[in-house]
């Protein structure tokens, strides 16, 4: 049964690249009121011009928002989420939820910033959530319910995918789903040029490299088959696939990509402390 945000005094704390991308999907798909919402930057231009735009109060004081919020989203940068938790401190109060996005920051280092028994729900979303094909891992901290889980997915369910993971998990959901994005769009960047070079129009080779990577992300999710058995039906005996695969391998590409998503997970478990 969908739940209803509609009474909900709602709060997004750092309006930014991703603050503001959920912002805007929730409120268009009419999942928050625009009446009972609003938002902080950290400069008043860009409040006043980010108020204009979604016709939600937007201003600069974390502190002031947060008063009589019933969730509060945690969308500033992880090296200024101690400070931003220490402001808005005074006007924390029992039955809040606490959603951060904050890549790397734990939810018992918000729950010890705010120095209360508050409900923290730590959120890994990523960029295509703008157009409500994303992907968000969410873990709970140590005073969130079950009825608060399934309220921090409805929230994400709105722009994409949601997975509950364990805590554990969430740099490892860093380096794959919210870095992903820009893995796929160098291969998808590097398959157009590719058309390019055997002579089809960039524009052409583009849509045709687009679509193919949409279509077969498509199947693997809605079949549940394993990428290789997939790729095993593509692969014909003697054919041109099976030259392709060839080359993909002594080109290390597999190697590099687990390579890629374990170097980022691990940068991830630095970002809080940079």
């Amino acid at each position: 049964m969908a739940l209803d945000f509609s009474n909900k005094q709602v709060a997004v704390l750092g309006a930014g690249k991703m603050g503001g991308i959920l912002l805007k999907a929730l409120l268009d798909k009419g999942l928050l009121s625009a009446r009972a919402t609003r938002a902080t930057v950290a400069h008043e231009e860009r409040a006043r011009a980010l108020a204009d735009k979604l016709k939600v109060p937007v201003g600069t004081d974390n502190l002031a928002a947060v008063k009589g919020a019933d969730i509060v989203f945690i969308c500033v940068k992880p090296q200024v989420v101690n400070e931003v938790m220490e402001q808005i401190r005074p006007n924390v109060q029992p039955g809040q939820l606490f959603i951060s996005v904050a890549a790397s920051v734990h939810t018992s280092q918000i729950e010890k910033a705010l120095n209360a028994e508050v409900a923290v729900v730590r959120a890994m979303p990523n960029t295509p959530c703008v157009l409500g094909v994303g992907m968000t891992a969410i873990c709970k901290g140590k005073y969130v319910s079950a009825q608060q889980v399934q309220a921090a997915c409805a929230l994400f369910d709105v722009v994409g995918r949601t997975v509950v993971v364990d805590e554990k998990h969430m740099d490892a959901v860093t380096g794959l789903s919210a870095s992903g994005p820009a893995y796929i769009y160098i291969i998808l960047e590097s398959l157009a040029e590719a058309g390019v070079k055997v002579g089809l129009p960039r524009d052409v080779a583009t849509l045709l490299a687009a679509q193919t990577t949409l279509g077969a992300a498509t199947v693997v999710i809605e079949t549940g088959d394993h990428p290789a058995l997939l790729k095993d039906a593509v692969t014909t005996p003697a054919g041109c696939t099976v030259d392709g695969l060839m080359e993909l391998e002594e080109g290390k590409l597999r190697v590099t990509l687990i390579k890629a998503v374990v170097k980022a997970s691990q940068r991830a478990k630095e970002l809080a402390f940079s």
